[in-house]
This record gives C-alpha cells, sequence and structure tokens, in this order.
C-alpha cells in the first residue's frame, strides 16, 4: 500500500484562515457587544455615576460578561465604573491566584472575599442531595453584603439566555410556577439591585467567546460535579430541542417579553371574576371558536423536498 501523504498547508492558505478566523472573532465581538448594550438599554440596567460590582466566578460566563462591560465602559454615552469581585468559597485545590493575576492584568479595580462556605455546604446537605440551593442562598447574602461595604450601585450577574429559559421550565416543571429569571430586580434585602446584562447573549456564543479570548477557566467543584442536577436535564432537553426544531429557543426566549395575562389563569393577575361583555369590538381578544393559528415553519425531508408544518412539542 503507498504510504499516505498528507496536504501540507500553503502559506497564503494559512493567511486566508488566519484572516477568516479574524474576521469570524470580530463579528463575534460586535454581536455580544451590541446584544449586551441592546440588554443595559431595554432595561435601564446602568445609569449616570453606578459603580457596578461584577461577580466574577472564574467561569466562562462571568469572564465573557467582565471583557463586554470593559469594552462598553470605553464607548458608552455615560459614565460608570466597574469593580471585579470574587467569592472565595475555599473549595478544595481552587488555584488563588489565577484570578487576581488575571484581574491584574486587565488592570480592573478587584475584591477578593474569602468565605469558607465550602465546608458549610458539605457538612450540612447530606450526601448525594443537591448543593445548589445552600450554596446560592451562602453566596448570594455574601456578595449582598460586600456590594454595601464597597458602595457599589448595582451588582452584575453572568446568567445568559439560556439560564434565564432553564429557570422558566424549572420553575414550571418542578415548583408549579410560571416564574423566570428576571434580567433585573431589587434584591432580597431590599438594598441591591441586580442585573443580568447578558440576558440576550446565548451561551453558544459565550463558548466561542471564551475560546477566542483564552480566558483562564476555573472550574466548580461543588455544583460542576453534580451530573444529575435538574437544571443540568433541563439545559440538555432544550439543547435537544434546538437540534431539532431550529428557531425555538428563540421563540420561547421572545414568549417571555410577550405575556399575555388575560390568557393565563392567574386571577390575581387578571379580572376574570369581574369580567362583563362590553358590546365592543375588542380586534385583540380571544375568538373563541377559531382554531389556533401558528407559524408553519419550513422542513426539508430526506429527500431534499420542501416542506410545510407546524412544529409541536
Amino acid at each position: 500500500m503507498p504510504d499516505l501523504i498528507e496536504p501540507q498547508t500553503t502559506a497564503p492558505d494559512a493567511l486566508k484562515i488566519a484572516r477568516r478566523t479574524d474576521h469570524e472573532s470580530h463579528k463575534l465581538e460586535k454581536r455580544l457587544c451590541r446584544e449586551v448594550g441592546r440588554a443595559i438599554m431595554d432595561f435601564n440596567m446602568i445609569e449616570e455615576g453606578d459603580k457596578v460590582m461584577v461577580c466574577v466566578s472564574g467561569g466562562k460566563d462571568s469572564y465573557a460578561m467582565l471583557d463586554i462591560l470593559l469594552k462598553l465602559q470605553k464607548r458608552a454615552p455615560i459614565n460608570f465604573s466597574l469593580i471585579a469581585v470574587n467569592l472565595d468559597q475555599k473549595q478544595p485545590g481552587f488555584p488563588e491566584h489565577i484570578l487576581p493575576e488575571y484581574l491584574s492584568k486587565l488592570g480592573v479595580p478587584f475584591h477578593i472575599e474569602n468565605q469558607d462556605t465550602y465546608s458549610i455546604v458539605k457538612r450540612v446537605v447530606p450526601e448525594g442531595k443537591t448543593l445548589c440551593s445552600l450554596c446560592s442562598r451562602l453566596r448570594r447574602g455574601i456578595l449582598y453584603r460586600v456590594a454595601g461595604e464597597l458602595g457599589a450601585t448595582k451588582i452584575a450577574l453572568g446568567h445568559h439566555r439560556d439560564d434565564m429559559l432553564q429557570t422558566f421550565f424549572l420553575n414550571m416543571f418542578f415548583a408549579a410556577k410560571l416564574k423566570g429569571m428576571p434580567p433585573k430586580l431589587v434584591s432580597d434585602d431590599g438594598k441591591n439591585i441586580v442585573i443580568r446584562p447578558m440576558a440576550y447573549v446565548p451561551e453558544t456564543d459565550l463558548s466561542r467567546w471564551a475560546a477566542v479570548q483564552h480566558f483562564p477557566i476555573i472550574p466548580c467543584t461543588l455544583c460542576g460535579s453534580q451530573e444529575n442536577l435538574q437544571r443540568k436535564q433541563v439545559g440538555n432537553m432544550l439543547r435537544e430541542w434546538d437540534k431539532k426544531f431550529p428557531g425555538r429557543i428563540e421563540n420561547m426566549f421572545t414568549a417571555l417579553q410577550n405575556i399575555v395575562p388575560s390568557h393565563l389563569m392567574d386571577g390575581k393577575r387578571h379580572d376574570f371574576k369581574g369580567i362583563k361583555a362590553t358590546g365592543v369590538a375588542d380586534g385583540h381578544s380571544d375568538k373563541a371558536f377559531d382554531a389556533d393559528e401558528f407559524v408553519a415553519q419550513p422542513n426539508t425531508t430526506a429527500e431534499g423536498v420542501s416542506v410545510i408544518q407546524l412544529q409541536s412539542f
């Protein structure tokens, strides 16, 4: 059998590949800045004179959030400051040097809060049970306190579009509530405003940006080590839907911004008991006897024949 000859990449080919890679990275950066900027504007997340405490965990999402906020800070029409905060929970093997070194190179002000919540969580939560609930409560309380001590006016968290959708389905499946993860809220203690600047950003873009920027990712040995979490299961479900039905994720996320209380069943949100016929036509009301209408989506069969079908769950 003759020896196989590996194709050689010529200098011009390598240059083309490098240029294409740079072009794609630039497009991705512009898209991330655009989507984060749009969320900030839509929900008035950052205002003149704000001091934004950016929570940096060492994961790809919080690294990307800090990176994009720093970029937007340079071009924003308002003045605001950023301070990066990491909560070192004293997890075994946690590389304490990585974040201080990274943040120092960026030149961004930062604060490392040292609190051994890891021991508390491992001691209190029985073996095999979900650690996230207690861990997040402890972390939240500490970060609220730190925000007050630092004089921060906003607390920025790195949750993205997929996190928000997962939370919606988790509440529906396991808590029997139509409740999601808001882009902006007042904290439990009533003293802080929490913002999620990446509310419009899909996780796939963040994964790609983390690879482009070579963020020094630090894995979590608490929630990251639990494979059977309900959130992971819901995340897998959404990713499977996204593969089978392109556009479904976008439609579901848009639905969170188009709520019609009169067409749900919560009597606290809509006065069903007090409904009366007015004799006045309403073009936006329900057509009770009409069939539901949904947007038909094109689909291509294995033979390549284009057909139209209604997407269903």
